[in-house]
Parts: C-alpha cells; sequence; structure tokens
C-alpha cells in the first residue's frame, strides 16, 4: 500500500526526471521547424503540478494528491504533448477519488482510466505515440499484477515501466517518420520519464534531485536565512541582470519573459535594440541567468536573499554574489512557453454581451490586427511559445461575454483550448484555426446578426478558403519529405507540409506562394516579421504581381518571432 504523501513525492519526483531530461527529449523532434518542443512542454506541464504538490502536508490522503496533481496540470498543460499527459493524470485522478491509500491493483485500475480519458480526447488516434505507449504499459501492469498477486507494489510499476519500454520501442515501426529518422516517439519517451521518476519513490523512496536546482545550489552563495514571516512572497531571490543583446542571436527576446514568468513573479523584462533589463522574484535564480545569457552576455547581476529581515538590508544588503564566468550558455533549445502569455494579467469581468473573441498569436502588429477586425483579448503565444490552458482561461474569463470563441491559430494549441470549456464560466467555442490567416479568414466570417450555432458552422467551413505559406528557418539538421536540411537554411511550408528549402528567405517565399496559387486565387497577403523588412516584403509582392498579375496583393506588418513570411493565399 502507498499513502498520499508517497504519491506525492513520486509525481514531484517525475517532475524533476522529466525536466532534467527534457533536452534529450527534446531532440527526438524530427520536424526541423523550431517548435514547443516536447520535452520542454511536458516539463512545463508537470511541473505546474509540482509546485502545488510541495505545499501538501504528510498527512494528505492519495485522492487529494492525484485530484491536485490532475487540477494543477490541466490548467498548466502546453502543446499537445503536455495536454495527453493532463489527461492521462486525470484519468488517474477519476480512479483515485476518495482513496486514503491505494495498492498496485488499483493504481493500474487508475492508470487504464488514464489512457481512456487520453484517447477520447483524440479525434484521430494514431499509434505510434505517447497513446500507444501509456496503453501498452497499462496492459502489462495489469497482466504482471493478475498473474502475481501478492507482487508488492514497486513490482507492479516496474512491470508498468517494462511495458512502456517495449511499447516505445516499437514506435519506430508504427510510424515511418520515426523509423527514417532514427528516434523514438519524443511524448511516449516523455512518459516514461514520468514513470521512471515515480518509481524512484515506490522502490527506493527517493525523490529524485532536481540537477538543475542542485547546480544553482553549488554557484549560488546563499545569504544566511530567516525564518520567512507568514504571509511571505513564494519566491526567495530577487534576481536582476542586464544583458548585452547578440546582435547575430536569432532567439526571441520575449520567449524569455515567457520562461522567466514560468520560474517567478514579478516579472519586468524591459528589451530595446541593445539591452534586455531583467527584475523577476524566483527561487531559481540560476536558471534566470543561464536562460539571459542565451540572449547575449551578462554585463551586470544581482541577486538579493528576500527572507533577510528587511532591517538588515539597505546599505549593507546582503547579497549573492556570481561568478559569472562559471555560467554556461545551454544547448539551443527553442523558446517554449510564449510569448508572453503568462505575463499578461487578465481580470475576470461580468459578461455585458453575448458574443466575444480571444485569439492566440505573437507579433505587435498581429496582435493589433486581431484587434481591429474583432477580438477582445490576444493571448501572446505561437508556435515555439504554447500558452497553457490557464492563460486562455484567463482571457476566456476576462471577456466580457456569455459565449467567446476562441481561436488557437496553431495546430500545437488547439488542444489546450479545448480543455478551457469544461472549466470556464462561460460557453466556450474553439474554432481549430491552425494557422494565422485561418484565424483572420474565421473572424471575417462572424456575422452579429446569424445565430451561435449558424456562426459556428461557417466559420469552421471558411478554413477551406485559405491556404497558407509560412517561411521560417531550420532548427536542426534533419531529413524529412526526400530534403536534406541543414540547420539555418530556409523552409517554405504549405498549410504545415514543407515544400520547399533554400538560403534566401525572399526567393523560399515566393516558391512556396507560387505552388499554392491558383486560377481561383483572389489575394495574396504577406505579413512580415522577423528576418524580414517592409523592403524585403514588396520585392516579393512585386515578384507575384509579375507572375500573376490579375491576384491582388497586400503587405501587412505582422511583427511575429520565428516567422520571416507569413503569407495568406484565397
Amino acid at each position: 500500500m502507498i499513502n498520499g504523501a508517497t504519491l506525492r513525492d513520486a509525481v514531484i519526483s517525475a517532475a524533476h526526471n522529466v525536466n532534467n531530461n527534457r533536452k534529450a527529449v527534446d531532440a527526438l523532434n524530427v520536424f526541423p521547424v523550431p517548435d514547443g518542443d516536447t520535452g520542454t512542454n511536458m516539463s512545463m506541464t508537470i511541473n505546474s503540478a509540482r509546485k502545488e504538490l510541495e505545499r501538501l502536508p504528510d498527512d494528505v490522503t492519495v485522492g487529494k494528491v492525484a485530484s491536485k496533481t490532475a487540477s494543477a496540470m490541466l490548467r498548466g498543460a502546453r502543446g499537445n504533448s503536455g495536454v495527453i499527459l493532463s489527461l492521462i493524470f486525470r484519468g488517474i485522478s477519476k480512479g483515485l477519488k476518495g482513496y486514503e491509500e491505494i495498492d498496485s491493483r488499483t493504481m493500474v485500475l487508475a492508470l487504464s482510466y488514464g489512457v481512456e480519458s487520453a484517447y477520447k480526447a483524440v479525434m484521430k488516434p494514431t499509434e505510434g505515440t505517447i497513446l500507444t505507449v501509456v496503453r501498452l504499459a497499462c496492459q502489462a501492469g495489469a497482466k504482471f499484477g493478475t498473474e502475481n498477486k501478492e507482487a508488492p507494489f514497486e513490482d507492479v510499476w516496474a512491470a508498468v515501466i517494462e511495458g512502456a519500454k517495449d511499447a516505445l520501442a516499437q514506435t519506430p515501426e508504427m510510424l515511418p517518420v520515426l523509423k527514417k529518422a532514427g528516434v523514438v516517439d519524443a511524448g511516449g519517451q516523455g512518459l516514461l520519464l514520468v514513470f521512471e521518476g515515480m518509481q524512484s519513490v515506490f522502490k527506493d523512496g527517493k525523490i529524485m534531485e532536481d540537477a538543475e536546482q542542485a547546480e544553482v545550489e553549488e554557484k549560488v552563495e546563499e545569504a544566511p536565512k530567516a525564518a520567512p514571516a507568514e504571509n511571505a512572497a513564494r519566491y526567495a531571490y530577487c534576481t536582476e541582470y542586464l544583458v548585452l543583446r547578440d546582435k547575430s542571436s536569432t532567439k526571441d527576446p520575449l520567449s524569455l519573459k515567457a520562461y522567466l514568468e514560468s520560474i517567478g513573479d514579478q516579472l519586468a523584462c524591459e528589451v530595446d535594440e541593445d539591452f534586455i533589463q531583467v527584475h523577476v522574484h524566483t527561487n531559481e535564480p540560476g536558471k534566470a541567468l543561464n536562460q539571459g545569457k542565451k540572449h547575449g552576455e551578462l554585463v551586470k547581476v544581482k541577486i538579493t536573499n528576500m527572507f533577510q529581515p528587511a532591517i538588515n538590508r539597505g546599505e549593507d544588503e546582503r547579497i549573492a554574489r556570481i561568478d559569472l564566468d562559471k555560467y554556461h550558455t545551454d544547448p539551443e533549445v527553442p523558446a517554449e512557453s510564449e510569448e508572453e502569455a503568462s505575463s499578461q494579467k487578465f481580470e475576470k469581468v461580468e459578461p455585458t454581451k453575448e458574443i466575444g473573441f480571444v485569439a492566440v498569436c505573437a507579433g505587435d502588429g498581429l496582435s493589433e490586427l486581431f484587434k481591429e477586425i474583432g477580438a477582445d483579448i490576444v493571448v501572446s503565444g505561437g508556435q515555439t511559445m504554447n500558452p497553457s490552458t490557464e492563460d486562455i482561461l484567463n482571457a476566456v474569463e476576462a471577456t466580457p461575454a456569455h459565449t467567446v470563441f476562441v481561436l488557437p491559430n496553431n495546430k500545437n494549441i488547439i488542444m489546450a483550448a479545448e480543455q478551457v470549456d469544461p472549466i470556464s464560466s462561460r460557453n466556450v467555442i474553439v474554432i481549430p484555426t491552425r494557422t494565422i490567416p485561418q484565424g483572420i479568414t474565421a473572424m471575417l466570417h462572424f456575422n452579429p446578426d446569424e445565430p451561435v450555432k449558424e456562426n459556428h458552422l461557417s466559420m469552421v467551413k471558411s478554413l477551406d478558403s485559405v491556404s497558407t505559406a509560412q517561411v521560417t528557418f531550420a532548427a536542426r539538421d534533419s531529413e524529412i519529405d526526400g530534403f536534406h536540411i541543414k540547420k539555418g537554411q530556409m523552409l517554405g511550408m504549405e498549410n504545415g507540409a514543407i515544400t520547399v528549402v533554400e538560403d534566401d528567405p525572399i526567393l523560399t517565399a515566393y516558391k512556396v506562394t507560387r505552388h499554392l496559387c491558383s486560377r481561383k486565387t483572389e489575394m495574396v497577403t504577406i505579413f512580415y516579421g522577423e528576418g524580414a523588412t517592409e523592403d524585403d516584403a514588396g520585392t516579393l509582392e512585386n515578384m507575384i504581381n509579375d507572375r500573376f498579375g490579375s491576384i491582388e496583393t497586400q503587405v501587412v506588418y505582422g511583427g511575429q518571432p520565428v516567422y520571416s513570411f507569413i503569407i495568406s493565399v484565397e
């Protein structure tokens, strides 16, 4: 039997294990486009639960731990992998409801509810993914437990792990793209890390160490601690630094804001052409510094232990001194969370109208455009910056409408958006927009004189009337769809599929747009963003006009990160 404290520690251990190995999981992604990578998404999702569980006492029940875990992971879920992980734990919570202690049979039965929950949420389940791994792991645990009724809890869970390993090894045979790349499914690998992290507690009673936090503790000389007041802040270290920006870096400074918000609060992040100035309260100052250094050189650092009595501060303020030479830039990892969605503070309001809109996008130009065409609130986020379910929920609750249409505008955000309706006080309708042009088209097809149901149908139907071209850079070497892609090359995508690989962004944009244009094409809209100028967009427009003289074209400033061009073809 295991009690609530053991299950609590097991989930915390799992969070540490995923966090420690998230970069290895990220590296399994075979698609070369910079995106919200699987390991980081899963890590941020389960760490949202860790923060809640660390506050629970030792006499907590199993049911309470499971409920807290599921609720926190639901709200913190990011990306498709994070949402599926949260759904697995939601099912587990259902199976453990009301229990003070559990045996292995109950735990495996609860896991089967998790399998059911995950499969039900995916419209077209694909085998060879995390879904396969959790299903076969559960079956292996159930089989072992049935055949070995007196086996200890940890032995049954070991069978679950072995089942997950066997299933993971099979994923390349189920998905040819994995086999060609010579990797296993990233989501399945992340789930195996969760199970292994839990086993460290079930078997040995040990919570796996958070390697990054251990590194911080070695490098930061802490000021003498005093017991915090009863209502003291959650975060101990006021961390301030100045970054001299690396002009050759392609990293978006807005991603730094999102990361810092995920590990602290009281964030102020000012960005200009030459510098990034940061102030954040956090328990993980080392992580904050490492993330900042990815954007350039740290030229000024100050870390203050805020738990030190205020009377001892002032001129004699005790500051943890950092040896900047010891800090290294971690291997490049695409920014994960979102542009600055977590740092946006949305205040809940009462409905004053029938219909409202929440749109997700990155880029000040695109944000203004969505507001101009009717969006009440724009959540900052996109390809490398997946907002969490809670980010979208908060935006919905801040929309003064009884029914709120949500436009995710990215395939990796749709599932997170779909989790909002059950936990919102509003009627939430998600339009499954996979791109920015689809989101704009859907909003333009809204008719205020029509009822909600008819608008829902017409907006969804409108998505087929627009095609999307996107131009970005390759985040990693890759072989996919017959292309031998080198890191840094420009990728042209047609409705998400790579069809052009070139070295020049304008030529890439022209070729991919040309592929999408036909005799029926009436309008081409060019949104230019990071890595492109208005002149570049004008050159592209002229090239399209020279090739298709009868097509109407327009250039719009989007300001989007990651993508030099997003092109709408209608």
